[in-house]
This record gives structure tokens, sequence and C-alpha cells, in this order.
């Protein structure tokens, strides 16, 4: 096959920036894509063309096919790099790519229909012996026939959007009571990010690690796994925290592991980058969860501890060539990936769009930032609030840990309210240092990571609101005539009297 000359990165922000620089360092030239919302983003400054797709909902923009296949065409582009999210997982976008005559650097649609569906998936690792979840192999019709299903299984159980995953379209249910709500609000949110409101139910296991193995493989049936990232620092089911090796994970428990994500891509026939999710309960039993059929979001961590760049080999596998290596490369020291969100965790996690006032990006040895943003940027309300993916290296976990905090230490953002002291607070917790945390971890200790900031930043605030009340009301009196001849405070207002005042709001 001819080498690629031209990439169009069919995405935006970080992922988009990346994609960029390694496409940069092999001498091809790239192509952006930007809606309204992202005219002036990094992503489009960062590429050699960039070229408008429409308004701000990525549903009239990033995720319109015919236009991103347009842009390739008017550009001269040869080839197209999906990133995640978005078309990443779309097999008819493969499929327009490909009649098109424009390279997809991803798996072929055959077996993204296999694995992208994950009912279908779980069928198809049924089927080639993998173990699996208990649950639905497709997705439910009625809702009916979902309420009979989970009560047959059990509460709880997961409802979860069959046609994508980054933790969208996904409840928890404890009982029935809970479940109409879920699933009315399980399907909405698959259809908005996915355009497709499909779902299915698997049982809950209580406790569970998510680990999940990274697997390549070439256009000749060669395909190999490049270790694990556990990945069960979660909130509301999206990752946060993910780290590589997984410290639950013995050298027995990874090959065997390993051995079964090989075996499942296999299964498919698969090519490019993949991730084979697992989760492993508290025997170290694994189940086969989904396959990504797609760079994830963690994937520097994988790079750190190997040495591989995974989008070069991406767009060596597109053009053809064969994997440089044909077994898991032992990994190296340890490394952590913590996700910094423009949200706040003490309101719910609210996104916290706005103006970045003030940036500085921690660095030094072994430290990492993915980001696509920068000062003076605003972020907008439309897509994902990740601004960044701060990644660090250790020569052991401890190491990782310590450099991980040290560089949050450094990150300063302005304008907007970012994550950043949240994702400190999980690193020097006692639970994440000792290793053997679980999904539940985040949401099981909530109250403690965010108790002792808020109540800190509680206090900071009513001194501060009671210091500003009554310089106010000092310059008030001295400007209001004195009442009475006895004296100049009659008109001043007790500090002690503000303060209780301020802390009864």
């Amino acid at each position: 096959m001819p080498k690629i000359r031209k990439v169009l990165v069919a995405n935006r922000g970080e992922i988009a920036i990346r994609v960029m620089r390694t496409c940069k360092d092999l001498g091809i030239a790239t192509v952006a894509v930007y809606s309204e919302a992202d005219r002036s983003a990094l992503h489009v400054r960062t590429a050699d063309q960039a070229y408008f797709v429409g308004p701000p909902p990525s549903r009239e923009s990033y995720l319109v096919q015919e236009r991103i296949l347009e842009v390739a065409k008017q550009s001269g582009a040869d080839a197209i790099h999906p990133g995640y999210g978005f078309l990443s997982e779309n097999a008819s976008f493969v499929r327009a790519c490909e009649k098109a005559g424009i390279t997809f650097i991803g798996p072929p649609a055959a077996a993204m229909d296999a694995m992208g569906e994950k009912t279908r998936a779980r069928a198809n690792m049924i089927k080639a012996g993998v173990p699996v979840v208990p649950g639905t192999t497709e997705p439910i019709g009625t809702i009916e026939e979902a309420r009979e299903y989970a009560q047959k299984i059990g509460f709880p159980i997961m409802l979860k959007a069959a046609g994508g995953g980054g933790g969208k379209g996904m409840r928890r249910v404890e009982g029935l009571g809970d479940f109409d709500s879920a699933w009315r609000s399980a399907k909405s949110e698959a259809m908005s990010s996915f355009g497709n409101d499909a779902v299915y139910i698997e049982k809950y296991l209580e406790k569970p690690h998510h680990v999940e193995i990274q697997v390549f493989a070439d256009q000749y049936g060669n395909t190999i796994h490049l270790n694990e990232r556990e990945c069960s620092a979660q909130r509301r089911h999206q990752k946060v925290v993910e780290e590589t090796p997984s410290p639950i994970l013995t050298p027995e428990l990874r090959a065997k592991m390993g051995e079964v994500a090989v075996k499942a891509a296999k299964a498919v026939n698969y090519v490019g980058a993949g991730t084979v999710e697992f989760l492993v309960d508290v025997h170290r039993n694994f189940y086969f969860l989904e396959m990504n059929t797609r760079l994830q979001v963690e994937h520097p961590v994988t790079e750190w501890v190997t040495g591989l760049d995974l989008v070069a080999m991406q767009i060596r596998a597109a053009e053809g060539e064969k994997l440089p290596l044909f077994e898991a490369p032992a990994p190296r020291g340890h490394a952590i990936e913590v996700r910094v969100y423009a949200e706040d965790p003490a309101r719910n996690f609210m996104p916290s769009p706005g103006r970045i006032h003030a940036l500085r990006v921690p660095s030094g040895p072994n430290v990492r930032d993915d980001s696509g943003v920068y000062a003076g940027f605003t972020v907008p309300n439309y897509y994902d609030p990740m601004i960044s993916k701060l990644s660090v290296w250790g020569a052991t976990r401890e190491e990782a840990i310590a450099r991980a905090k040290r560089a949050l230490s450094e990150y300063v953002v302005k304008g907007i309210t970012t994550n950043l002291r949240y994702l400190h607070g999980i690193l020097s917790h006692p639970e994440f240092v000792g290793g053997d945390y679980d999904t539940s971890f985040l949401t099981r200790q909530h109250t403690e990571l965010l108790g002792q900031e808020d109540a800190q930043l509680s206090e900071v605030a009513l001194l501060a609101s009671t210091l500003h009340a009554f310089q106010r009301d000092q310059k008030r009196a001295k400007t209001l005539p004195s009442r009475g001849g006895g004296g100049d405070t009659s008109g001043r207002i007790s500090p002690w009297r503000l303060a209780l005042k301020s802390r009864r709001r």
C-alpha cells in the first residue's frame, strides 16, 4: 500500500493535537476540522490546513459524515484519523471512507460491526469462549421486557448503551423503584451521544476492578497485547485516573488476560489499536466487558511503559506494514494519567466552561501534558469538559504517585473551575496509595475526598465575606452624618454581628 501523505483528523481538542504531532514527526501533512465554537481552538492552529464544518452541536458538525468526507476531498487528504469519540467507532463512516478511496486509520468496518455494538460483541465473545459478565446478548426492546429481565437476574444491575462507551448511556440500578427513570435517562443519553438509543442489561458485580488490555494487530493476522491499564478510579462510569501496571495483577494473571484479549481481537479479524476491557472480581476472576475499537483516552500510560508511539503504529498498520514486535514488551516502570476537567467537584461536578485567563502547565522529568487549551481560550459548553490529560512516569509506583502529585501542584488554571484539587486528593488517599481500590472507590469516598477541602474553603470564604462586609460598612459609615452627638460609631455595624449574619447564610 502507498504511504500516507496527508491526514485529516476528524476530531478536536487534545486528541486531535496528539495525532497531529505524530503525523508531523512522520513528515505527514495534517488537516483540522472545526465547528463555530472551535474557531480559535488550538487544534485548528496546530494543523497545516483547517476547514469549517458547521454549528457548535457535534451532530451538526463533527458527526456529519458527508461534510468530513467533503473536506477530505477538498484538502487532498488521503487518510482520516478519527481520534476517539465522534465517528471513531462508526462502521458506516469506515465504509464511506473506503468508497471514497480514503484510508481510515483504524479497524475495518466488519471488526467494528462485530465489536462496536456491545451486545453483538458479547455474543461474539461467548462464541469464542471468552468469559463475559452475565446479561443480555441483544438490546432490549421495551421497558416491560427490561424490568422482567432485571428482576430475573437480580438487582443491582447496569443499563448500558449498546452503541458506544465512555460511560455514556450507562446507569446503575439498585432496585425496581429506580428502574423506569434510569431506563429513560440511559436511552436519552445513548441517543444524544451515539445516535442509537439501544440499551442492554448486565449484572452488576460488587466491588469489581476495571482492567483493560491494550491490543494491536496488523493486516496479516499478527496480534499482540501491550499489557494492561487499571481504570477503576471512576465517577459516573467515566475514568478519572488510570495507571499501568495494575497494582492488583500478578504476572500470571496479566499473561492470562492478555491471551484472552488477543483471542478476542483475532476472533473478529481486528486491525490496529484496540482495547479489550474486563471486570475483575474480588476473587480475581475476570469477565469480558466490551471492546473499544479505537485509540483510548488513556493510551499515554501504555506509551510510557512500553516506549511505543501507538498513533505511529496505527498509521503504519493502515499503510500495510507488519507489526514490529510479536510479543508484549515487559512493562518498564510505572505510569499514571489523570484527566483534568473544567468542572466543579464541589457542585456535583458541574461543567465549568468559560475563558481561561491564565495557564501554567507542569513540566520536568517524565511529565507529559496532552492539552487542547491555552491562556485566552474559551472552553465551550458543547463538548466533553476534559481540557487535558496529565501523565507521568516513575521507576516505581510510589515514585509515579509522588511525581503526579508534584505536577498537579504546579498546574495553574485561572478563570474557570477545574478538578485539580480533587485529583490531588485521589492520589493522596490511603485507598489509592494502597493500590486495591475498586470502581466504587470515588463514590464511596466522595465526602472524604471533598469534605476537608470544602470545610477549609468555606472557612476562608466566611472570613473573606466578613472582612469585605466590615470594610464596606466602615466606608459607608464615614460618609453618613453622625446620629447623635455622643460618638462617631453609632452608624457602624458590629463585625461580630456581620460574622454571625454571614454564618447564618
